[in-house]
């Protein structure tokens, strides 16, 4: 038991998303300014923000980080029969953004440890076919990028890195979303900083910045008409609409103004989870979050690995009826229909078929009350193994 009495007839979500402060007021001046289309004040204000953080790569706001990593997908160039390599274990926009351009998905294992891609499993999965690798940050902790980039370079491969989970995390130094030439982010509400739905393309490979702008705008060069570069704005490329509305961005930037005080509240929640749970994780083999020496994690989410799939689904009804909503998370890709029309077969990533049947994501979210986290708590460790 945790110590305190909790209000058992509280209900606990798995999430909820929560005010920094500002978004209301930044949302009514943007309207009250006459400009709530895409690439307003408030747009280019987050991007100053995150291009802050990214230490000077070129940051586009998008509608979504599926739209980022469809951007990327474009901006590479990608075509029927070209290969990327992906894992098994993340959320299908990861693999679909480059579906999309025609590209065929190789699904790698993860480890065990961290559940990120395997490094040591992508070498063997190249083709001459293989045009990129998208690594994931699971939960916000970085993958072993010095690997994966060592393994990128020697073969003349794009490193696209899906950071959706891992703003404001940190892997050997250096932000997670600016090792790869291009990242995506994403400010779903799920996230750390949100606007509901939103994302971000990272363009860390300064060749690509420009191109970059005109898919972004349609497949124009609008952004460099706006500077008055050019005369007249015209289509020269490919592209499609990914600018979100300036009200998005304007809920934002309230959020990102306000980075350092969520970061330390969910750190704050993820360290009682972590403090509370450990002795009780020993005793009956349950897994807890892995966060290696060198990675500053971006505490995205608080999960468990049960040691069995009936104790996973025993341990999520109970917290149930005690009114806390867990859930499950991936089911791996390859095994899906859609990822086995590209060849996937049981068994070919035992660790992701594993891990997706004993995992556990806890309540968790930036306005989550200590009452809120105690139900959950003493609900957990009230409950009888069988």
């Amino acid at each position: 038991m945790t110590g305190r009495s909790p209000d058992r007839s509280l209900r606990v979500p798995f999430n909820k998303p929560s005010f920094a402060g500002k978004e209301l007021q930044y949302i009514e001046d943007a309207v009250r300014s006459g400009h709530i289309s895409g690439d307003g004040k408030y747009t280019e204000r987050c991007q100053a923000v995150l291009e802050a953080w990214y230490q000077g790569s070129k940051v586009l706001l998008t509608t979504s980080c599926t739209d980022a990593l469809e951007m990327a997908a474009l901006l590479l160039d990608l075509r029927p029969g070209d290969e990327i390599i992906v894992p098994s274990f993340t959320f299908v926009s990861t693999v679909n953004a480059f579906v999309l351009s025609g590209a065929r998905p190789r699904f790698v294992d993860i480890r065990p440890d961290t559940l990120n891609l395997d490094e040591g499993q992508v070498e063997r999965h190249l083709t001459s076919r293989t045009k990129a690798i998208v690594p994931v940050h699971y939960a916000g902790v970085g993958c072993a990028m010095d690997r994966i980039m060592e393994t990128a370079r020697r073969h003349g491969i794009a490193v696209v890195e899906d950071n959706a989970h891992g703003l404001f995390g940190i892997c050997a130094g250096k932000p997670l979303g600016m090792f790869g030439a291009l990242a995506a982010l994403s400010f779903h509400e799920t996230k750390n900083v949100i606007c509901g739905e939103g994302g971000a393309i990272v363009i860390n490979d300064r060749r690509l910045v420009e191109r970059a702008e005109v898919v972004r705008a349609k497949g124009t060069n609008r952004s460099r008409f706006d500077r008055g570069e050019v005369a007249k704005y015209e289509w020269i490329d490919s592209g499609s609409s990914f600018l979100p509305s300036d009200i998005l961005a304007a809920f934002l930037l309230a959020q990102l103004e306000a980075k350092d005080r969520i970061q330390a509240k969910r750190r704050g929640l993820w360290d009682a989870y972590r403090r509370s749970l450990a002795g009780w994780a020993q005793e009956h083999g349950v897994g807890l979050p892995t966060v290696p020496e060198q990675c500053e994690q971006a505490y995205h989410m608080f999960y468990l690995l049960l040691p069995s799939p009936a104790h996973r689904d025993g341990l999520k009804a109970y917290l149930g009826s005690r009114g806390c909503l867990s859930v499950f998370h991936y089911s791996p890709l390859h095994v899906s229909p859609m990822g086995r029309q590209f060849g996937g077969r049981e068994g070919d990533c035992p660790v992701a078929e594993d891990v997706s049947r004993r995992l556990l994501r806890l309540p968790f979210y930036t306005g989550m009350t200590d009452e809120e986290q105690a139900v959950v708590l003493d609900a957990v460790l009230e409950y009888a193994w069988g």
